[in-house]
């Protein structure tokens, strides 16, 4: 994870940049005053001319809101400025900026609304560290149910810049205007259905900065990772074998959603492994993927003797129980690159540390854990309320790439990089749908990519799938017929 494009910084991250910028030569009025300037621009670009209400609070974040209400009330805007706090205990650019604003500065009321057709809100930035309550909260609680657009100052206020959490309330925001990179709370949920449409400015701190901040943090896009390509001399085998484990003959559809998936995203040859009984089902459905029987734990070791099987999916539909537990320490015990998802993970539940020693000891081969919350729960004593940092941690914890999923899905690598996925539907939230994902990446990995890049593209294609249905009435029969086109769209 390299690119600069994608980057997302921490509150903290953030204060650095600007601290940086300020040490090589740009004074922080300047950032102050072009902070301003982008957010009145953004707005004179999107609204036509209004009665517009600024509402500022008393840090840094309110002296940008000042240089706004100047900036709109020069071209002619009705502008009325409205402090939370007292003039008297600003400091620094903020209270430089709130004294260049040469009309009234307004006690912040709630009546104020009333007159407005537009606000800005310029209350907090992103690094917000306590709730908002009292007579601010009912106030933001106005605010929302006027229905009035709101252009917010860095982030909605109310959400917390690193988490995405609401700190007891927030600001809905029409748009938001934040400054050099986005933070990580503009992505996380909820915060990114606060923030909604996010517009990223230039306002004069140069990219080098970054050579001095220990980015760890990227938004999930194709520039990322790249695709295998096939070239005219490749054979089958060139794009690897996925092996999918299957559960038994009334538990057959999720592996058999995983196969598909494996194979539609490339992977030259995919293979169904289970009890004969469950393999007479699924030749009833398959034409294209391959069945063979392996009923124990030892005739799966035997099978994966063959490393032409250089990827391994496991868990979907697997069943919980020490059966489980043997087949997936079987898989691990071989050369293959795993996904282990579902029944495979939750098998573990009573004693975690034994899966992550044996995926620690794995001597060739990645592994990618791809648990839901509630998964994740059963694996890792991991309370914080980050859902970045519980997947960070998760990772280092049991040596495998984790894709915790949701609508915001994290994917994070042992050593610390995370990535965060934000092109998922609301409509891929259904049944079998995990599957889908585990074997887009099994079918990755199949063809060479890292546990990283396969995660990452497996995630993102997943959510383009999802997209490419169009809404309402997707199932997970639906995704991997949707890979070609999605593939296809990506090579444009």
């Amino acid at each position: 994870m390299c690119d600069d494009e994608n980057i997302l910084l921490t509150p903290k991250q953030m204060a650095k940049a600007d601290a940086l910028a300020i040490k090589g030569g740009v004074p922080s009025i300047d950032l102050m005053e072009n902070a301003g300037q982008v957010v009145a621009e953004q707005i004179l670009a999107s609204y036509q001319k209004c009665n517009v209400l600024v509402i500022c609070g008393p840090g840094n974040n309110g002296g940008d809101g000042f240089v706004v209400a100047r900036l709109l009330k020069q071209q002619g805007w009705q502008v009325e400025l409205a402090l939370f706090g007292n003039k008297s205990t600003l400091k620094g650019d903020a209270k430089i900026n709130a004294d260049r604003y040469e009309a009234e500065i307004k006690i912040l009321h709630p009546n104020l609304i009333n007159n407005a057709d537009l606000i800005v809100d310029a209350l907090f930035g992103t690094g917000l560290d306590r709730n908002i309550e009292g007579d601010l909260a009912h106030f933001i609680d106005l605010v929302n149910k006027s229905g009035l657009p709101v252009v917010a100052i860095d982030i909605a206020s109310g959400i917390d810049g690193e988490t995405g959490q609401v700190r007891g309330i927030a600001i809905i925001a029409k748009q938001t205007v934040s400054f050099f990179k986005p933070k990580l709370g503009h992505y996380l949920l909820p915060g990114r259905e606060y923030c909604n449409q996010l517009h990223i400015a230039d306002i004069g701190i140069v990219e080098s900065v970054l050579q001095k901040i220990e980015v760890s943090t990227w938004l999930n896009s194709p520039n990322l990772w790249t695709l295998p390509k096939r070239n005219p001399l490749n054979h089958k085998y060139d794009a690897g074998h996925c092996i999918v484990i299957s559960g038994d003959e009334l538990h057959t559809g999720a592996a058999r959603l995983a196969a598909r998936s494996a194979l539609r995203i490339g992977a030259g040859l995919v293979t169904l492994a289970g009890e004969k009984s469950a393999l007479l089902v699924h030749a009833n459905h398959l034409s294209s993927i391959m069945l063979i029987e392996a009923k124990t734990a030892n005739e799966l070791s035997n099978i994966l003797l063959d490393k032409r099987f250089n990827s391994i999916v496991i868990g979907p539909a697997l069943g919980v129980g020490s059966r489980t537990q043997k087949l997936v320490l079987a898989a691990l015990n071989s050369s293959a690159s795993m996904v282990i998802d579902a029944d495979g993970m939750s098998s573990f539940s009573k004693n975690p540390q034994i899966l992550f020693d044996a995926i620690k000891a794995k001597s060739y081969g990645e592994v990618v854990l791809t648990p839901h919350m509630g998964e994740f729960a059963k694996l890792f004593d991991i309370n914080d309320i980050s859902k970045v940092k519980k997947a960070r941690l998760a990772a280092k914890i049991s040596g495998a790439t984790i894709v915790l999923k949701g609508a915001d899905t994290i994917i994070a690598t042992p050593n610390g990089k995370v990535a965060i996925n934000n092109n998922a539907p609301p409509y891929l939230a259904t049944a079998g749908s995990g599957d889908v994902l585990s074997g887009i990446i099994g079918g990755l990995l199949a063809q060479g990519l890292s546990a990283k890049k396969a995660a990452m593209a497996g995630v993102y294609l997943h959510g383009e799938a999802g997209s490419a249905f169009g809404g309402q009435g997707l199932i997970a029969d639906d995704l991997p017929s949707l890979l070609p086109f999605v593939l296809r769209q990506d090579n444009n």
